[in-house]
C-alpha cells in the first residue's frame, strides 16, 4: 500500500515538472491570472491600465501639438490663442499685454506724452483690475468693462490737466508732483466708491503711475503692480513696493481696523483680496481694512542716469524678480518692443496664470534710445 502511494506521488511529481515548470506553461498561467484579475476582480488593476492608456494618449497629443506648432511657426500659433493681445510703441516707450491663461482681460495701460510742447511730464500708467469681469451692472454703473478701464480712462487725463495748470505757475504753487498725484488718485477712488456703493460691487484695481520730467521721476503705487529701474551701472532700483497683506506694516494696520488676513492660495484681506491697498473694492473699503493711499517715491535722474524702467502688472512679477527682469530687458533693448514682448511671452512659458502687461520706457541717456 505504501509502495503504491509512493509510486502515485512520484508520477504526479513527474507530471508537474513536465507541464507546470515548462516556460510556455508558466507564461500561459500568468496571462490567465492577469485576465482573470482584470475582468473579474481587482478594480485597482483596471484603474492602473486605464491611467496608463490615458497617459499615453496625453503624451501622443502633446507631441502632436508641439509638432504642429513647429510646422506653423511656434510663437505665432501661441499668440493666436490669446483672446486679447495689445501692443503699443511710440518713441521711447513700448508695451506688450496678453490675456494669457485668464478667462478675461482686466489689465489696462496708458501713455500720455507731450514731446513737442512739454506742457506736462510724460505720464505712464499700469492698472490691473479684479472682480469686474463680464459684470453688466458694473458696466452700467462705471461706464467701463472693468475698474481698471475706468481708472485708465479718467485718471491720466485728470493728471494731465492738473499738471498743465501746475506748470503754468510752478514757482508760486504750493503743490508738487507728489501732492497732485495723491490728490487725483484719492479723488478717483472716491468717484468709484460712490458708483460701486449702489450695487455693493467688489470690483477694484491696482494703480501704478509714473511721471517723467527732464530731471525727476515720480512714481505712485497702490496695490501690487510694480516698477523697477535700471541705473547706469545695470543695477535694479525698485520704483515701488507691493502692498501685500502679509507685510508687517500692512498686517498691523488691518488688525487695528478690526480686520484679519487668511491664507487662501495666497494671503488675503478678510480671506478675499490678495492686496492690502487698491482703488475701488467698496465692501472692504467700508470696513477700512483696504485703503487707497498711494506710496509715492521721487528719483533724481541726474544721479541715477537710468537706462530704462519697467512698469508691469503682477503677472510679470509672479515669474521674474526685479533683478532678473532688468537683466532680461537689458539684453533685448534692440528688439522692436524693447524686450517687452519677449519678457511677457517668457512669463507665460514659465506658467504665469494671470494677465501680463509690461511697459518698457527707455531714457534719453541710454545709448540705445531712439531720438525723441
Amino acid at each position: 500500500m505504501i509502495e503504491d502511494t509512493m509510486t502515485l506521488l512520484s508520477l504526479l511529481g513527474r507530471i508537474m515538472r513536465y507541464f507546470l515548470l515548462r516556460p510556455e506553461t508558466l507564461f500561459l498561467l500568468c496571462i490567465s491570472l492577469a485576465l482573470w484579475s482584470y475582468f473579474f476582480h481587482t478594480d485597482e488593476v483596471k484603474t492602473i491600465v486605464k491611467s496608463s492608456r490615458d497617459a499615453v494618449k496625453m503624451v501622443k497629443g502633446k507631441v502632436a501639438e508641439i509638432m504642429q506648432n513647429d510646422r506653423l511657426g511656434g510663437l505665432d500659433v501661441l499668440e493666436a490663442e490669446f483672446s486679447k493681445t495689445w501692443e503699443f510703441k511710440s518713441h521711447n516707450v513700448a508695451v506688450y499685454s496678453i490675456q494669457g491663461r485668464r478667462d478675461h482681460m482686466e489689465d489696462r495701460f496708458e501713455v500720455l506724452t507731450d514731446l513737442a510742447n512739454k506742457t506736462h511730464p510724460s505720464i505712464f500708467g499700469i492698472f490691473d483690475g479684479h472682480g469686474g469681469e463680464q459684470n453688466t451692472l458694473l458696466q452700467t454703473i462705471l461706464e467701463a468693462k472693468t475698474a481698471a478701464e475706468y481708472v485708465k480712462s479718467r485718471l491720466p487725463e485728470a493728471l494731465k490737466q492738473h499738471l498743465q495748470d501746475y506748470e503754468k505757475d510752478k514757482e508760486n504753487s504750493v503743490l508738487s508732483y507728489q501732492t497732485i498725484l495723491e490728490q487725483q488718485i484719492l479723488s478717483i477712488d472716491r468717484e468709484m466708491l460712490e458708483k460701486l456703493t449702489v450695487s455693493y460691487d467688489e470690483a477694484g484695481t491696482t494703480c501704478l503711475i509714473a511721471l517723467l520730467s527732464d530731471k525727476d521721476l515720480t512714481v505712485a503705487n497702490v496695490g501690487d503692480s510694480r516698477g523697477v529701474l535700471c541705473d547706469k551701472d545695470g543695477n535694479a532700483i525698485p520704483l515701488s513696493h507691493d502692498h501685500k497683506p502679509y507685510q508687517l506694516k500692512e498686517r498691523k494696520r488691518i488688525k487695528r481696523a478690526g480686520g484679519f488676513i487668511s491664507f487662501n492660495g495666497s494671503w488675503r484681506v478678510q480671506g478675499i483680496l490678495a492686496m492690502s491697498r487698491s482703488l475701488g473694492d467698496y465692501p472692504l473699503k467700508n470696513l477700512n481694512v483696504v485703503i487707497p493711499d498711494p506710496d509715492i517715491l521721487t528719483f533724481d535722474l541726474d544721479k541715477l542716469q537710468p537706462e530704462f524702467m519697467i512698469l508691469a502688472s503682477d503677472g510679470l512679477w509672479d515669474a521674474f524678480s526685479n533683478e532678473e527682469a532688468v537683466r532680461f530687458i537689458k539684453e533685448r533693448l534692440d528688439e522692436p518692443h524693447f524686450g517687452a514682448k519677449s519678457i511677457v511671452l517668457q512669463s507665460f512659458y514659465r506658467g504665469c496664470p494671470d494677465n501680463i502687461t509690461v511697459m518698457v520706457v527707455k531714457f534719453r541717456n541710454s545709448s540705445k534710445t531712439e531720438e525723441q
